[in-house]
């Protein structure tokens, strides 16, 4: 009864936070602390920035596995569970509903709005590009893993080049770059014991490998979405706007989903609190071949973040020796470098190439960039200001 309440004071603690944490992953887990370890004190700040620490290491949505390792530390799985609720409903639940508008009265909506939401899109991959490339590409190695990716992911696009740049880039990395000093110092004590731990990373590769082989055998159209957002959340490092590049060359080129609701949606998600990897939830109750509506946007947002739940509960026991372990940092070094090389080109197509088609709609993504860099305002009244000066002014 105990775990049963305390899992229930996780899920509104969550809740609260999942109806007004705006600013992306960085504001997040800014958010976190305030919550629960400077009010709450659920723990303290070294093993805060510990169980950080996991999550940033781990592909995946960083601030989201944050949430869900927090959640297991305080209730158990039943915790992490309920904070994975409490913070993601909001938004999936609002990105639903804007799909199933489009869907419905899509016809009815200025063209202009949805181009002012692409043009807000343009200026937050943007803005995610240039700051990732400061924090993850500090050197000229770095800079050459970045560009190279691009340039191969632009030559040959394909989930799958994707994911094998960054395999080579965590190889190069660990040939190449220097380790950096690992962190001393207490661990997080692990809910999960090493045999349960092991049978969650033997879940996820299980997921990994055989979902494509079951998606290619059966053509099930809701087991390829699953397979699909499965993949996404699994391989992708560096956050929400990572996860684009991925979606896209599942989703776009074969049909799946429109190009042009595909980038309203990614506009549209900056506008809403709580973590961008619920774009599934859109994408999914966007689809024009499977499952739709509710159905799939409840289906794709499980899939894209199931891996994250397996993988905090298979690394918690095992994180200290793997922090501790050169050749695993330095490998990461090279996969973050690639991981901004595929955001690089997903900046060039499909975001650019498809939202700016002329200079008044080049002339809002300048002014959003602008504001998002400069002004520092915050990313949803960007994009609400883009989508209504599009309905104003590009409508046609």
């Amino acid at each position: 009864m105990a775990e049963q309440f305390s899992a229930w004071a996780v899920f509104w603690a969550f809740l609260r936070l999942g109806l007004t944490a705006f600013g992306g992953p960085v504001a997040h887990l800014a958010y976190f602390r305030e919550e629960f370890v400077i009010r709450r004190r659920w723990l303290d700040e070294r093993s805060y920035a510990d169980v950080v620490a996991l999550c940033q290491f781990l592909p995946g949505p960083a601030s989201s596995q944050v949430g869900m390792a927090l959640g297991m530390l305080r209730a158990g799985y039943r915790g992490a569970l309920a904070a994975w609720l409490g913070f993601t409903l909001p938004s999936a639940a609002l990105l639903i509903l804007l799909a199933i508008g489009l869907n419905t009265w899509g016809e009815a909506l200025a063209s202009g709005a949805l181009q002012g939401l692409k043009a807000a899109a343009v200026a937050v991959v943007a803005q995610a590009v240039w700051g990732m490339a400061r924090q993850w590409c500090p050197d000229a190695l770095r800079v050459i893993f970045m560009g190279l990716t691009a340039s191969v992911v632009l030559l040959a696009p394909s989930a799958w080049v994707q994911i094998g740049c960054l395999l080579l880039a965590g190889l190069a990395g660990m040939w190449w770059l220097p380790t950096t000093q690992a962190e001393n110092g207490p661990s997080v004590p692990s809910p999960v014991s090493t045999r349960a731990a092991t049978a969650w990373l033997g879940l996820f590769a299980t997921g990994l490998l055989g979902l494509p082989w079951l998606a290619s055998s059966l053509s099930i159209p809701a087991l390829q979405m699953a397979d699909a957002f499965y993949r996404a959340g699994a391989l992708v490092f560096g956050g929400g706007h990572v996860v684009l590049p991925l979606l896209q060359a599942e989703l776009v080129p074969t049909g799946w989903v429109d190009e042009k609701v595909f980038l309203a949606g990614y506009g549209a998600a900056q506008a809403v609190p709580g973590p961008l990897f619920t774009f599934a939830a859109f994408l999914g109750a966007s689809s024009l071949q499977g499952p739709t509506g509710w159905w799939g946007g409840g289906l794709a947002l499980v899939a894209i973040f199931l891996p994250s739940f397996l993988l905090v509960a298979g690394a918690l026991p095992f994180w200290v020796a793997l922090r501790n372990h050169a050749l695993a940092r330095s490998a990461l070094a090279g996969v973050n470098a690639a991981v901004v090389g595929l955001l690089l080109a997903a900046f060039f197509q499909p975001v650019w190439s498809s939202a700016i088609t002329g200079l008044r709609e080049l002339m809002v993504a300048l002014m959003a960039w602008g504001a998002l860099m400069y002004w520092r305002l915050p990313p949803w009244l960007v994009v609400l200001g883009c989508a209504a000066i599009g309905w104003a002014a590009l409508s046609r």
